[in-house]
């Protein structure tokens, strides 16, 4: 008889999103004549630009040619997205990063739930909570012990130290859900722990290009030492609108080491790469053409016009709901706002109710984890026209 791994019966059947989808799915079947917003699930509106459409006609080009064909592509990225990555994202910052400790993945997303393959189960996992689910689903298969950090109003959404030692810690900043930020200050007091206790930090800065404010670190390498305890996830999905594409970065310093159980000490850049050649087939030629795209003159210029856009999408939705007497946080560094839900409701109330009576939809905090109670996450990824409308339709609901 086939055995099952046990550990997947300990989370949820339905994956947060699968679950939205499915509640909107059978509200639309039931109201054929209402017309749902969706201020929800993360994903992008607004059209890839036109750097990166232009880099991606010519790469496709390229592979309509036996002389300038692409095969299987090289699995920790091509030499010219990572040369672009390394000049612009950290060299131009002074981080001293090295070319062989980027790798270019499908996304953030996939890597976060991956690096846990080069862990072994015995780690102790401290997660920050609320917090993306993907971090606690993916420990919880491999049935590893976790101990959430709540971040709160009451402590600034700053998380305390783990009551048990950590030997891994999840930070994701500028943060999903919340849309809050640490200082420089604040994340060095992490990278000292982490140097302290010898543990292992996964910072995920999908966000960072969102952040607004100066002291806002948009790596954790800014903070000295950090090389020696993180590793840091990138994601090109919101920055460019790459959901669709597919198309990430993680940094795996060599300075990081971990020990076997017989006490032998080896490189997580070793085996990070040793577990990618085995199990990824490397990112499409054409998509990573599209992603060194982003890092021109022009691509510059072009994502930043529309990460303004959504941020000012940001701006919309945080004035309207706190002119409507809600409590608000996020929403200036980071393209989320993150809401009190009004008279105590419980967050999936609140999503009934916006749904049934507002048409419109978003996330429930309770579904990013026990801290998320009592809250709600809008995202600014709408296009401008359903913004306004989603944003009236809620005035309507309150008035």
């Amino acid at each position: 008889m086939i055995k099952l791994n046990e550990h997947y019966t300990e989370i949820g059947n339905n994956y947060l999103f699968a679950e939205i989808t499915k509640r909107v799915k059978e509200y639309k079947e039931k109201h054929p004549d209402k017309i749902v917003i969706s201020l929800g699930i993360g994903d992008v509106t607004q059209a890839i630009v036109p750097a990166v459409i232009e880099a991606i006609h010519k790469a496709t080009d390229e592979m309509a040619n036996p002389k300038t064909l692409r095969g299987y592509a090289p699995y920790e990225g091509y030499d010219f997205l990572i040369d672009a990555i390394l000049k612009h994202d950290f060299l131009e910052r002074g981080i001293a990063i090295e070319a062989d400790e980027i790798f270019v993945s499908d996304g953030a997303k996939s890597d976060t739930g991956n690096i846990g393959d080069i862990l072994g189960y015995e780690n102790q996992i401290a997660i920050t909570d609320p917090a993306y689910p993907v971090y606690v689903d993916t420990n919880k298969m491999n049935g590893r012990e976790i101990e959430l950090l709540p971040c709160t109003p009451e402590n600034h959404f700053v998380p305390a130290f783990p009551a048990k030692t950590a030997d891994v810690i999840y930070l994701c900043y500028p943060n999903n859900p919340t849309g809050t930020v640490l200082t420089k200050e604040q994340l060095k007091k992490w990278v000292d722990y982490a140097l302290e206790h010898q543990s292992l930090i996964l910072f995920d800065a999908a966000y960072e290009a969102f952040i607004s404010q100066p002291n806002i670190p948009h790596s954790i390498y800014e903070i000295e030492g950090a090389q020696k305890v993180a590793i840091e996830f990138r994601s090109f999905s919101k920055t460019a609108g790459f959901t669709g594409m597919r198309a990430g970065y993680t940094i795996v310093p060599k300075a990081l080491t971990a020990q076997t159980s017989k006490g032998e000490t080896l490189s997580l850049n070793m085996m990070w790469k040793r577990r990618q050649s085995t199990k990824f087939n490397g990112t499409a030629y054409i998509v990573q053409r599209g992603a060194e795209a982003i890092f021109t003159p022009d691509g510059q210029k072009q994502i930043r016009r529309v990460i303004n856009y959504y941020m000012e999408n940001a701006k919309i939705i945080k004035r309207s709901l706190e002119a409507l007497g809600l409590v608000t946080y996020g929403g200036v560094n980071a393209p989320y706002i993150w809401v009190q839900t009004p008279n105590h409701i419980s967050s999936w109330e609140f999503f009934d109710l916006l749904l049934n009576k507002g048409q419109v939809v978003g996330t429930p905090g309770s579904g990013f984890g026990q801290a998320g109670e009592g809250f709600f996450r809008f995202t600014a990824f709408g296009n401008r026209k359903s913004t306004l409308e989603a944003v009236e339709r809620i005035k309507k609901m309150f008035s």
